[in-house]
């Protein structure tokens, strides 16, 4: 990014940008204090959910849809960036995915001859690599947002989207019900990997740069990420890396795949608006491969401005993965801001064995009930 607003700079030598890169947990949690305070950035992180599009039916994110960006975008991707009023508030960072990342030497030491498709084979393949004497799997405690999109989205999608065809819908009136079996067994699967030391050592410590060294490094057999890490997860040190659905799905059930958008970028109404939008359709158009190079994810676009590296292992995942007959979205595209931030601290209060799974489920339902009561999305 620092090298994109460089060469934008020295496109446009009257516009200088300074960029701030985000802290903590969620988009969410960095742009609340600034939207209370009236400091929004000119140009800002935003995710393809409720919060930001009611930010823009309050004013504070211009609408996109006069500029090339938004013309340019997938229109597959264009609902989620829609909001209620039909403002287009933002463009998507790529197409987002998460999949199972696996160092297929370390398959081979341990014997796995099949990749699994099903929950039931996954614990099966996790035991044969820890027999083997090696680490199966990364949980990332220490940034739960990982483990949010990973093993909490795979579990949503695969224990409640695939049995509420209406489940948006459900979701924004309070009426869908988490406070159930299948909701208490997302949390459940991610805390039976750790009990039965699946896991890295220390991992309520590990953060989302040391998750991904310890795959690049060989020292942990699976990564469970994003198509937008691909660029490290794809090139580990001396091994090839394979890549799998999740198998979140109980045996005999088709398992869903979660894909939608990845986080994005919109544009504050501020002074600066004009000089923001050069530089998003800058972003978005010459400049887009300066950051998809370095990432290798997979593009938003129609048209890309100049050469993209891409994975062909990433690019077919995306084409098998966009013909299931069902879907989920990320978590971050579907659950209230509040209930985002929640989620973060049930994922890891789950983990130290501070709060149960049925628990952790009841909290999320009461969350999610209670933001739509008050619809404060």
């Amino acid at each position: 990014m620092l090298q994109t607003a460089a060469a934008f700079t020295a496109a446009h030598p009257s516009i200088h940008v300074n960029v701030q890169f985000m802290i903590g947990n969620s988009v969410e949690e960095n742009i609340k204090p600034k939207v209370a305070s009236n400091t929004l950035p000119d140009i800002v992180s935003v995710n393809p959910n409720a919060y930001a599009a009611e930010l823009a039916d309050q004013g504070f994110l211009a609408d996109l849809g006069t500029t090339f960006a938004w013309a340019n975008m997938l229109d597959s991707l264009k609902p989620d960036w829609t909001s209620n009023k039909g403002k287009h508030f933002g463009i998507s960072g790529g197409v987002a995915a998460t999949l199972v990342y696996y160092n297929e030497s370390m398959f081979r030491k341990a014997g796995i001859t099949a990749l699994p498709a099903d929950f039931e084979a996954f614990l099966a393949v996790c035991a044969q690599l820890k027999q083997a004497g090696l680490t199966p799997i990364i949980w990332n405690g220490g940034f739960p947002n990982v483990l949010g999109n990973g093993p909490f989205s795979s579990g949503f999608a695969n224990n409640i989207v695939a049995t509420h065809p209406d489940w948006k819908k459900e979701i924004a009136n309070g009426s869908l019900d988490l406070a159930t079996t299948e909701g208490a067994d997302i949390f459940g699967k991610i805390k039976l990997i750790a009990e039965r030391g699946y896991v890295q050592k220390n991992f309520m410590n590990t953060n989302y740069d040391e998750g991904i060294k310890l795959f690049t490094e060989g020292k942990v057999a699976m990564a469970f990420h994003g198509t937008w890490a691909s660029g490290l997860l794809m090139d580990g040190d001396g091994f090839n890396t394979g890549v799998f659905l999740p198998p979140w799905n109980a045996h005999g059930k088709m398992a869903v795949p979660v894909i939608g958008s990845e986080t994005g970028f919109a544009v504050s109404d501020t002074p600066n608006k004009a000089a923001a939008l050069q530089f998003l359709e800058f972003m978005t158009g010459e400049g887009y491969p300066m950051q998809q190079n370095k990432r290798q994810n997979i593009a938003p676009m129609k048209v890309v401005q100049g050469t993209m590296v891409s994975n062909p292992k990433i690019a077919a995942y995306i084409d098998a993965i966009s013909a299931y007959p069902v879907t989920a979205s990320p978590y971050y595209a579907f659950l209230p801001a509040s209930t985002i931030t929640l989620t973060h601290t049930l994922l890891q209060d789950v983990l130290f064995g501070k709060e149960t799974p049925q628990g952790a489920a009841q909290r999320l339902d009461d969350s999610v009930k209670n933001e739509a009561r008050i619809d404060n999305k």
